[in-house]
């Protein structure tokens, strides 16, 4: 498989994905034109890579911000992720929030009561 790397834009996030290390990156702001469109690759990804996945998969989520449309994308691909720990493979979600920031806080926790996967809430301090 090959390795994605997505350059960041003021409206779409920096994304990296890498089979080899079995670590998922996505940091930045999430507000494209056309969510589904952006994030198609992505979940596209996700099904090759469940194919052979790494034994652990670390999922890194940094948003400083992300729309409506973006927040359904995203949960596709916690649902893609969830798949993968059905499966008995280990995932786990570290997402990051700034330390004033309390509605990304509470975005990761309404995540993670939805989907079964840990996840580690890690603030950002300036």
């Amino acid at each position: 498989m090959e390795l994605v790397n997505i350059e960041g834009t003021p409206k779409t996030p920096t994304i990296s994905l890498n089979s080899e290390t079995g670590s998922i990156e996505i940091k930045g702001r999430s507000i494209p034109e056309n969510s589904i469109e952006f994030y198609k690759p992505i979940v596209d990804w996700l099904d090759e890579y469940a194919k052979s996945p790494k034994e652990k998969t670390v999922v890194s989520i940094q948003l400083e911000y992300f729309n409506t449309s973006s927040s359904k994308c995203i949960l596709d691909v916690f649902k893609k992720l969830e798949a993968l720990k059905k499966g008995k493979n280990d995932v786990v979600v570290n997402w990051y929030y700034e330390e004033d920031d309390e509605d990304m806080l509470e975005a990761g926790e309404d995540y993670e009561s939805i989907i079964k996967i840990p996840f580690k809430m890690i603030e950002i301090v300036d």
